[in-house]
């Protein structure tokens, strides 16, 4: 699969390219030596590819697809831990949904001591770029988009992390049941990197579909993927206005916490009833904007950024897919109408938002869920009401199901949680591949609860030091036994 996205490069950049390849840039393994991967048909620095010669640009020990929350994890945990590594991602940033989507602040897990030391760090560089992450009252970790991509920048940097940007996944090479070569799109055309292992971590799970990992997508019942979000930012807004207005003149008690963090929210046909509601419904009965776009609306103050505020909205009706590419290009059109509209209708009505604009538009569409791996252990609902523990997990949560569109349901008693095995991660399939982010083995229910950012950092931690683990000890990645690795070398233990 994925041939048909090839893009040829001309022979002079091919030329470049392979002789780059060819004196071995960066060809060198830290932890395997000096040999590479073999791929079918490869010669010096290139490989044949759809009858095309390409050149190999990485040949390394872990290779991770996404750098996104937990892929920019994962790269850093193996850098680490001696592990030549390359992560790709296809944006000019790292952070995923968090910078390119717009998709602030992280929530809590909801979960006693869940900050895995990957984590901890994040919020430890966010204090010392000057960002506290934390109100005093809500469990919410206030970032900066801005800021939060400068750190991944950094903490790459300092663990050797090899980033390509711009580059898009389009194919794999399997033999046998080991990936061997990724094939991608960059700015210079086609390249393939080679690795010992790979870790996938597109959101999409695409490595692993390509790969031809089984997968789900949508709801099992009605094929639905989570509805689509298209977030942006609002500045020029007087947040001390809307904050007497909101807290103090309507009584809204829902955000506890005060100017410079700051919430509001309504979400129609929840059982919490917002104050904000009325408004919105204003809205329809006069016509200035639809019920799809009074269905749901959230705004948070950006630490660092006054007057600017993260619009958690519009949310796309749950007709468009995130999982079809036509569908999701149209969406991208709908979406936008339905943010200006908004805009213009707080704008006009909300007190506070009198002087306020559009400032920024998210560079992604905000996919709750889309596709989702069936890997060696499958987790579903009832994992999350049992409050399952298990030897080999990798990380806890106890955020609750929250499936827009389908349901929202009651959270964990206080100091509940469950964990998220290792055997959900990787695949019978591809002995080395490891999965990490909102794409591991779950149903769709369950992936509601632990999809948010924070547990999938801490996935994404997990695969990094099990790949660069796996390979020291030459264990394949789906044959690693998480609890029997070392504690100390590990970053959650289950207990």
């Amino acid at each position: 699969m994925g041939k048909s996205f090839s893009i040829p490069i001309s022979r002079r950049d091919f030329m470049k390219m392979a002789g780059m390849a060819a004196i071995g840039v960066l060809a060198e393994g830290a932890i395997g030596g000096t040999d590479t991967v073999s791929a079918a048909g490869s010669k010096a620095g290139t490989i044949n590819y759809g009858g095309k010669e390409i050149p190999v640009l990485f040949s390394v020990d872990v290779c991770v697809a996404g750098g996104g929350p937990s892929g920019t994890a994962a790269a850093i945990m193996a850098a680490r831990n001696g592990a030549k590594t390359v992560l790709i991602e296809r944006g000019v940033a790292l952070g995923g949904l968090a910078v390119l989507g717009c998709v602030y602040p992280f929530m809590d897990t909801h979960a006693p001591d869940s900050d895995t030391p990957y984590v901890a760090e994040v919020k430890a560089r966010l204090r010392q770029h000057g960002i506290e992450p934390f109100d005093g009252v809500t469990q919410q970790t206030w970032h900066n988009p801005e800021t939060l991509t400068l750190i991944y920048d950094e903490m790459c940097s300092e663990a050797g992390v090899n980033v390509l940007f711009q580059t898009v996944v389009v194919d794999t090479v399997v033999e046998g049941q080991k990936l061997t070569t990724c094939i991608v799109q960059t700015i210079a055309g086609l390249a393939a990197i080679q690795a010992k292992t790979f870790i996938d971590s597109t959101g999409d799970a695409y490595l692993s579909r390509s790969a031809g990992v089984p997968y789900e997508r949508g709801y099992e019942k009605t094929g639905n993927n989570q509805p689509l979000s298209f977030r942006f930012e609002m500045g020029g807004i007087d947040v001390g206005r809307l904050y007497q207005h909101v807290a103090v003149e309507l009584q809204e008690d829902w955000c506890k916490s005060k100017p410079p963090y700051f919430e509001i929210a309504e979400a129609m046909h929840r059982k919490q009833r917002y104050k904000l509601e009325d408004l919105m419904a204003k809205g329809v009965a006069s016509g200035e904007i639809t019920q799809e776009e009074a269905e749901y609306m959230q705004a948070y103050t950006i630490i660092g950024k006054n007057g600017v505020m993260s619009m958690n909205c519009p949310e796309i009706p749950v007709k468009f897919s995130a999982s079809d590419p036509v569908s999701y290009s149209k969406a991208v059109a709908y979406g936008r109408r339905m943010m200006h509209n908004i805009a213009s209708y707080l704008i006009r009505h909300l007190p506070g938002f009198e002087k306020a604009f559009i400032s920024r538009e998210a560079a992604m569409l905000g996919a709750r869920e889309s596709w989702r791996i069936r890997g060696r252990h499958y987790l579903v609902e009832d994992d999350y009401h049992s409050q399952s523990r298990f030897a080999d997990a990798v990380c806890r949560t106890a955020w609750f199901i929250d499936a827009h569109g389908e349901k929202v349901s009651e959270k964990l008693p206080k100091g509940g949680y469950y964990e998220i095995p290792y055997g959900s991660l990787v695949t019978e399939e591809v002995e080395n591949l490891i999965v990490a982010g909102r794409c591991i083995s779950a149903s769709f229910i369950l992936q509601a609860s632990m999809r948010i950012q924070p547990t999938c950092m801490s996935i994404g931690e997990a695969a990094g030091i099990a790949a660069a683990w796996g390979l020291k000890k030459h264990i394949a990645a789906n044959a690693i036994a998480w609890d029997k690795i070392p504690p100390e070398k590990r970053s959650y233990v289950s207990k």
